[in-house]
């Protein structure tokens, strides 16, 4: 598994997943920015291997300074999940990749691994966490621009 993301199939993408521990940082944040970058092409969701009680601030602080809002988002688990058909589920956290795949072993979906930092393990000042925040964010952004290049709008 490489941190590179990279196209695992022929198969036309219409439905993406991310999935992180509790949908409240990693998983949001980059649902928000595929959902930005794609301009709607794609029909994106996210979850997490838990659901946690409500977005992380953190996420939403550094979201809201690229004009994007999540915080009206809701932490969702991968039970929570009404609809299935995703073609593609990326993971940003070992445990949730593991849920990934115990959950998608009859259907035809791709499942890829991003190594993402838990930004939520920094201590420190509110400038030394926001920092970390920004770093995720950054670097979840890079990826979509680069995996979902023929998406991307802006």
């Amino acid at each position: 598994m490489s941190d590179i993301p990279g196209e695992t199939s022929d198969r036309p993408l219409q439905a993406v997943l991310f999935a992180c521990t509790l949908n409240a940082v990693r998983s949001p944040m980059a649902e928000a920015l595929l959902k930005w970058r794609a301009g709607g092409r794609l029909y994106v969701q996210s979850c997490g291997a838990r659901a946690d009680d409500e977005v992380d601030g953190f996420a939403v602080a550094v979201m809201a300074e690229l004009g994007l809002d999540i915080s009206h988002h809701r932490p969702r688990s991968f039970d929570d999940l009404d609809e299935g058909g995703f073609d593609l589920v990326v993971t940003l956290a070992p445990d949730a990749h593991h849920r990934a795949i115990e959950l998608t072993r009859s259907e035809d979906v791709n499942i890829e691994y991003w190594q993402t930092f838990d930004a939520t393990s920094v201590q420190g000042s509110r400038e030394q966490m926001l920092s970390a925040y920004r770093e995720v964010r950054d670097q979840l952004d890079a990826n979509i621009t680069r995996r979902f290049a023929e998406w991307v709008t802006r």
